[in-house]
């Protein structure tokens, strides 16, 4: 059937999951641009590439659903070609390609050159760096590495990202000055272990190392950090932290846990005391750091005694950002050898008790910024105010600033002093100044 789309032999790459996949999909479009092809982001194609996230159940159910969607698009005669790749795919592509056949091919994480033979375009070495961004101008991603070591018994990521794979420092340093000759100010560091940096091609973690050279690059404003793991964390980083300034006092370190117990059946190379005087070394050198973490609750075995632990130290702690998962019962992973005893009920209730804890320590944590002046990066126009974020705030997931347009001329990618003239849950409200 004649496809009924006008964009015609345009690539349209779909992206879902994490900031890793969205960088993913940006080196495939640069790649394909490079090759002369006609792309776009989530726009309109008849040529589809769904790049599929596959770590949870909730992600991995959005992947399938958007694969039938298009698998029925292109029975419609709405688009010509759809093809699969991404981590979904890396880790179920045979149960794929039996129960969704009429995906034209599947391919996995590490097929890039596979992939752009089947969109008729080579695989070019050169482009090292260069890729079609596709966050707003004025910040962009940069994957550092790739893959994890780490034995985490509820993680899959092994087995769709492979062994950690540290870029090299010059490489990277590269692709940081062509983003900034691009008009990019802020600079957000990203790997499934950015502690792990360096290891395997230098002998050492070297984080450290790679902020200074960043940090000397013309036009970066800011860095940021997502995705430290803490058993190993280099304490050099936190120097770092506190003596250059483009390097934000921001850190994401996802500890999932404080139980002992959980920590054992996690794998997690850590415990309660060493967790806790971590944290308390990163705010002893770095007063003012942010912390991001994310936790799971429902993990097989958690008593109401381990949440109780979890909850506690929560309130004590006071984290700065705060996400949390549900458990997600995932086959080939170690904790799947172990009963996922806690209900599906309780794992949602005990995620909301932590949520709901967080939003108040949000609350007071940001009644304390009023009167504050604070350095804002302005990332949107959204009807009648600017919207802007701290160096304590990370695109989409963090709080932002709001500051009403008719109060101040401002462009998208400039900074701003704003005074913090209220606050609620996640949100700041100020003035420029």
């Amino acid at each position: 059937m004649r496809t009924k789309s006008s964009k015609r032999n345009r690539i349209n790459v779909v992206t879902l999951g994490c900031s890793k996949n969205l960088y993913d999909s940006e080196v495939l479009m640069g790649q394909l641009k490079a090759g002369n092809k006609d792309v776009v982001h989530e726009g309109e194609g008849n040529i589809v590439v769904i790049n599929t996230c596959g770590f949870i159940d909730n992600a991995k159910e959005e992947s399938v659903n958007t694969i039938l969607d298009y698998v029925q698009r292109k029975e419609d005669g709405l688009v010509d070609q759809v093809f699969v790749t991404g981590c979904l795919s890396e880790r179920y592509k045979p149960d794929l390609e039996k129960e969704i056949p009429n995906v034209d091919a599947y391919f996995g994480t590490r097929d890039l050159p596979r992939l752009l033979k089947a969109l008729g375009a080579d695989y070019r070495h050169e482009l090292v760096g260069e890729r079609l961004t596709t966050t707003p101008s004025h910040y962009a991603y940069l994957k550092i590495a790739e893959g994890c070591d780490r034995p985490c018994s509820f993680c899959a990521i092994p087995l769709m990202r492979g062994k950690h794979r540290s870029k090299p420092v010059e490489e990277l340093v590269e692709e940081t000055r062509q983003l900034a000759a691009k008009g990019v100010r802020e600079l957000i560091l990203i790997a499934q272990d950015l502690t792990y940096y360096g290891l395997d091609l230098y002998r050492e973690r070297a984080l450290a190392r790679l902020l200074r050279e960043l940090a000397r690059i013309e036009g970066i404003d800011w860095i940021r950090l997502h995705y430290a793991f803490p058993a190993g964390f280099p304490m050099d980083v936190l120097q770092v932290m506190r003596e250059e300034p483009k390097v934000c006092n921001y850190i994401d370190i996802p500890l999932q846990h404080i139980s002992d117990p959980i920590l054992r059946s996690m794998r997690r190379g850590t415990t309660q005391a060493r967790t806790e005087k971590l944290l308390a070394d990163f705010r002893e050198a770095v007063p003012e750091m942010a912390i991001r973490t994310t936790l799971i609750v429902g993990y097989p075995g958690e008593t109401e005694a381990d949440f109780q632990t979890l909850m506690d130290w929560v309130e004590r702690t006071r984290f700065d950002r705060l996400g949390c998962f549900t458990y997600s019962h995932e086959e080939n992973t170690h904790a799947f050898g172990l009963e996922d005893d806690v209900p599906a009920e309780v794992k949602q209730e005990r995620a909301n008790a932590v949520m709901e804890l967080q939003a108040r320590i949000s609350w007071e944590a940001n009644q304390k910024r009023i009167g504050q002046r604070l350095k804002c990066i302005i990332d949107r126009k959204e009807g009648d105010h600017y919207v802007g974020r701290t160096e304590y705030d990370s695109p989409d997931v963090d709080n932002e600033v709001r500051i009403p347009a008719g109060s101040a001329y401002l462009r998208v990618g400039d900074f701003a002093t704003v005074r913090i003239t209220e606050a609620t849950d996640y949100d700041l409200y100020g003035v420029v100044e």
